[in-house]
C-alpha cells in the first residue's frame, strides 16, 4: 500500500469511527477505547490536530448542555457545594506541591499536573502554561498524565459509585470534583443517569471558573506573563444557554434536541482524546508525572467521597 492509499485509509477509518460515536450504541469508554486502539496501531491521520478539534468540540457540546440545565437547580448546586469546591482546589494544590518538591520532579510540571487535578484537566493546563512560560514538554506530559487519569476515571467511577450506593446527585458532585477533564465527569456522569449528569456539569464549571484567578496566581508565583493567560469562554455560553432555556421556556422542544445531540458530540471528543494517548507516549515521560498524578488524584477522589459519605448529601 503506497503512502498516499496508506493515509486515504486511516483517514477513511478515523471518521467513519468518528462518525459511528454519534450512534447510541457507542457509550464514553467505547469510544475511548476506540480512540486509543487506533493510536496505538498507529491509524490516526497524521495531518489531524486532535488537540484542536477536541477543544472545539468539547466547547461546542458544552454550551448545548447548558439547555438541559435548570437554572434554580443549577444554582443550589454550586452553591450548596461552594465549600467543597474552593477546598479541594486549595487542597489539592497545597499537596501538588509538597509532593513536587518531595519527589524532586521539574516545578513546572509537577505545578501543572497539580492545576489539572485540581480544576479541570487539560483546560487548566492549557490556561496555566503559557502564563508561566512553560515548556512544551512540560505542557505535553502533564496533558498526557491527565488523559491518561481521565480515561480511567471514565471506567472507575460509575463502578465505584454503584458499590458506594451513591445517589445521582451525590455521584455528580464527586465526579465533578474528582474527575480532572470536563469530558470525562461528563462522560462518567451521563453513564451513571440524567441527573447526575446535570448536577456534574453545573459543578464542574463553577469549578472551572477557578482557571482564571489560579492562572493569574501562577504566573505571579512563577514571574511569568499574566497578558497571556487563556480565559474559557465557553463557560460564558453555557450560562448564557441556561439562561435562555429558563427566560424562554416555549423552545424546550429545540432545547431537549440541543441537549442530546451534545451529549452524542461528547462521545466524539472522548473518542479524539483516546486517540492522542498511546502506551509509547507515556512510557517516554518517565514515571515521576504519572506518579505525582496517580498520588493527587486518589488523595482528591478519597477525601471528596469520604467528605460526601460522611455529610449525607
Amino acid at each position: 500500500m503506497s503512502v498516499i492509499q496508506s493515509q486515504k485509509f486511516k483517514s477513511f477509518l478515523f471518521f467513519a469511527l468518528a462518525l459511528a460515536c454519534l450512534l447510541p450504541a457507542i457509550s464514553s469508554p467505547i469510544a475511548l477505547l476506540m480512540g486509543f486502539t487506533l493510536a496505538s496501531l498507529g491509524l490516526v491521520p497524521d495531518n489531524l490536530d486532535l488537540a484542536k478539534w477536541t477543544k472545539k468540540l468539547l466547547a461546542y457540546s458544552i454550551v448545548g448542555l447548558g439547555f438541559g440545565i435548570n437554572l434554580p437547580e443549577a444554582i443550589a448546586a454550586s452553591r450548596d457545594n461552594i465549600g467543597l469546591i474552593i477546598g479541594s482546589i486549595i487542597f489539592t494544590l497545597v499537596l501538588g506541591y509538597g509532593l513536587t518538591r518531595l519527589m524532586k520532579l521539574e516545578q513546572k510540571t509537577g505545578h501543572l499536573i497539580s492545576c489539572g487535578t485540581a480544576i479541570c484537566g487539560g483546560s487548566a493546563i492549557a490556561a496555566v502554561a503559557p502564563a508561566i512560560n512553560a515548556k512544551n514538554d512540560q505542557t505535553a506530559v502533564a496533558l498526557a498524565c491527565i488523559f491518561l487519569l481521565n480515561s480511567v476515571a471514565l471506567f472507575v467511577f460509575p463502578t465505584l459509585g454503584h458499590a458506594f450506593n451513591l445517589s445521582e446527585y451525590d455521584f455528580g458532585v464527586w465526579s465533578a470534583i474528582a474527575i480532572h477533564d470536563t469530558s470525562s465527569v461528563v462522560g462518567a456522569a451521563a453513564a451513571y443517569g440524567d441527573e447526575a449528569l446535570k448536577t456534574a456539569t453545573t459543578v464542574k464549571l463553577a469549578r472551572a471558573l477557578w482557571i482564571i484567578p489560579i492562572a493569574l496566581l501562577s504566573a505571579v508565583a512563577f514571574g511569568g506573563d499574566r497578558s497571556k493567560i487563556a480565559i474559557p469562554y465557553f463557560i460564558g455560553f453555557y450560562c448564557l444557554a441556561i439562561a435562555i432555556a429558563y427566560f424562554l421556556p416555549q423552545g424546550q422542544a429545540v432545547y431537549e434536541v440541543a441537549f442530546n445531540a451534545s451529549k452524542r458530540i461528547l462521545i466524539v471528543c472522548l473518542f479524539l482524546i483516546g486517540a492522542g494517548i498511546t502506551v509509547k507516549k507515556m512510557r517516554a515521560n518517565g514515571p515521576k508525572p504519572l506518579l505525582l498524578g496517580v498520588l493527587l488524584w486518589f488523595a482528591i477522589g478519597a477525601s471528596s467521597l469520604a467528605y460526601i459519605l460522611m455529610t449525607g448529601q
